[in-house]
């Protein structure tokens, strides 16, 4: 029961990280639109990093 909660609150964190970093990063590329493809790799790297998060929490809780 305990462990539900614990892969829900990764996934709601993992959720509301990959927003902000997506916000940031049009924001980003709004400011200057050259630097998109750096901007678009930093921002996968950082997305990936916060989904595996929820990976992390799904394979403890067993």
């Amino acid at each position: 029961m305990i462990g539900n909660l614990h892969v829900g609150l990764a996934a709601l964190g993992a959720a509301i990280a990959v927003g902000l970093i997506g916000k940031s990063a049009s924001d980003a590329v709004g400011r200057n639109p050259v630097a998109s493809t750096k901007i678009l790799v930093q921002s996968i790297l950082a997305i990936a990093f916060a989904e595996a998060i929820v990976f992390y929490a799904l394979f403890l809780v067993k």
